[in-house]
C-alpha cells in the first residue's frame, strides 16, 4: 500500500507549488497551534487557582456561631452563643459519615497586635488551639520535631508547633528552635516542632501560624468549654454539601436556635466552592475545544479546496492512468493519502510549535517565580494523541470529496482536456 513510487508521487505533487502548499498547511498548523495553546492556558489557570486550595481536604466545611436573628423558646433575638466541646461528640453520634471533626480556638492574627514574644523579638501571629486531626484537614510538612498528639491534649501540655515564617522572625538563621520557649500573651509554651505549608494558600500568613493543644489553649486563655469554630470533613464517598444541613440543624437544636434562623450558624462549604471551580474549568476547556476545532476546521476546508484544485490540474494525468487500466480505488487512495499526509504534517508542525511555546512559558515562570492564579501550563499526552487522531480523520474527510471527484473523471473526456 505504502510503496516508494506512491510516496515519491505524493512529495512531487505537494512540492510542485511550494507556496500554495505552505499557505494551505498554515491553516491546519494554526488551528492545532491555537487548540494546544488554549488548552495549556486553561490548565495553567486551573493549576494556579487550585493551588490556593493546596492539599487541604476539599470535602470539608468550616462552621462558627453568630448572633441569632430570631427569638426562640423564650430566648431573645440577637443572642450570642458559643459551640461547646461536647458538640463534637454529638456530631459524631448523629452523623456517622463524618471523618474528622476538629474543634478550634484562635487568637491573634497576621498584621494585628504583637501577641508572641521571644527574648527581645515580638510578632503578630495566628495561634490555634487544635486537636491532632487538623493536620489531615490542613496538611503541612513537619520540618523538625513533631506535631500535636493526644498525650498533649490529655495532659494539657503547653507545647507549640511553629511555622517556618515564625522561626525566621523570632530566631537567628542557624539557631535551633526545638526545646526553646515562646511566650504567647504572657504564657510560656515549649516549641516541639516546626512546619511549612507546601501550597501558596494564605501566602506568607500560612507560614506564620502557631499550633498548640486545644486543652492547654482553653486553660491558658480562659476559654473553658467554648469552641470558636469547627473544621468538619466527610468520609470519602460522602459529600459534606449533602451533610451540612443535618449538621447545622443539630447545632441549632442543641443551642436553642430557631430552625428557620439562617444566620445564627455560619459555615463555609469548601467542597461546594471546589466543585464550582471544577465546573468553571470544565466549561473553559469545552470553549477551548470548540474554538480550537473551529479554527482547525477552517484549515481543513482549505486543504479540501486545494485538493480539488489539484485534482482539476491533474485531470489529464488521471485520464491517462484510467486509460492505462488503473483502478478507480487506486486513484482515490492516492488523493486521500496526499490529503492525510498534508494535514498530518501540518498538524504536527503546529503541535511542535505549541509545545515550544509552552516550554518557553514554563521556563519563564520558573525564572521569575510563581505568578498568582497561573502556573505550569501544559497539555496531556492524551490531548496530543487526540489531536493527531482528529488530524487523521480530518485529512481523510478533506480528501474524500476531491477523491470522489477524481474517480468520476472519464478517460476520454480527460484526454481531451487542455
Amino acid at each position: 500500500m505504502f510503496n516508494k513510487d506512491r510516496w515519491r508521487e505524493i512529495i512531487e505533487v505537494l512540492t510542485s507549488n511550494v507556496w500554495r502548499t505552505i499557505f494551505t498547511a498554515f491553516g491546519v498548523c494554526w488551528g492545532i497551534f491555537i487548540l494546544i495553546l488554549l488548552l495549556a492556558a486553561g490548565k495553567g489557570l486551573e493549576n494556579g487557582i487550585k493551588q490556593d486550595f493546596g492539599d487541604i481536604a476539599t470535602n470539608t466545611m468550616f462552621m462558627w456561631t453568630r448572633a441569632t436573628t430570631m427569638g426562640y423558646e423564650g430566648l431573645p433575638q440577637g443572642r450570642q452563643f458559643e459551640f461547646k466541646i461536647n458538640d463534637v461528640q454529638a456530631l459524631r453520634d448523629n452523623v456517622p459519615s463524618l471523618r474528622y471533626i476538629s474543634p478550634r480556638n484562635q487568637l491573634g492574627g497576621f498584621g494585628g497586635n504583637n501577641n508572641v514574644v521571644r527574648g527581645l523579638r515580638t510578632g503578630a501571629y495566628n495561634v490555634y488551639g487544635d486537636y491532632p486531626e487538623i493536620i489531615n484537614q490542613d496538611p503541612m510538612t513537619v520540618t523538625s520535631g513533631r506535631f500535636l498528639n493526644y498525650n498533649d491534649i490529655k495532659e494539657k501540655r503547653k507545647v507549640a508547633i511553629i511555622g517556618n515564617g515564625v522561626k525566621n522572625d523570632l530566631y537567628d538563621k542557624d539557631e535551633e528552635a526545638l526545646g526553646t520557649y515562646i511566650k504567647i500573651q504572657g504564657v510560656n509554651f515549649l516549641v516541639i516542632g516546626t512546619y511549612k505549608k507546601n501550597n501558596s494558600g494564605g501566602g506568607e500568613e500560612g507560614q506564620k501560624e502557631i499550633f498548640v493543644p486545644f486543652t492547654s489553649f482553653s486553660q491558658a486563655f480562659n476559654r473553658g468549654e467554648d469552641v470558636g469554630w469547627m473544621a468538619i470533613t466527610a468520609n470519602d464517598g460522602s459529600s459534606i454539601s449533602v451533610l451540612k444541613e443535618k449538621i447545622v440543624s443539630i447545632m441549632k437544636e442543641r443551642h436553642k436556635v430557631h430552625p428557620e434562623d439562617t444566620r445564627a450558624v455560619g459555615y463555609f462549604d469548601l467542597y461546594e466552592q471546589y466543585n464550582r471551580v471544577e465546573s468553571l474549568f470544565g466549561a473553559l476547556k469545552a470553549v477551548a475545544y470548540i474554538v480550537g476545532i473551529m479554527v482547525l476546521l477552517s484549515g481543513i476546508i482549505g486543504v479540501s479546496n486545494i485538493m480539488l484544485i489539484v485534482v482539476k490540474e491533474r485531470t489529464k494525468e488521471i485520464g491517462i492512468r484510467r486509460a492505462l487500466g488503473e483502478q478507480p480505488w487506486s486513484i482515490k487512495k492516492q488523493i486521500l493519502m496526499e490529503s492525510i499526509f498534508l494535514t498530518l504534517i501540518s498538524g504536527m508542525v503546529g503541535i511542535i510549535f505549541g509545545a515550544a511555546i509552552i516550554f518557553g512559558i514554563n521556563s519563564l515562570l520558573d525564572s521569575v517565580g510563581p505568578v498568582d492564579m497561573f502556573m505550569s501550563p501544559s497539555v496531556s499526552i492524551g490531548v496530543v494523541t487526540g489531536a493527531l487522531t482528529i488530524l487523521m480523520v480530518s485529512g481523510l474527510l478533506a480528501g474524500f470529496i476531491p477523491a470522489q471527484s477524481a474517480i468520476k473523471v472519464r478517460p476520454i473526456e480527460a484526454l481531451r482536456t487542455e
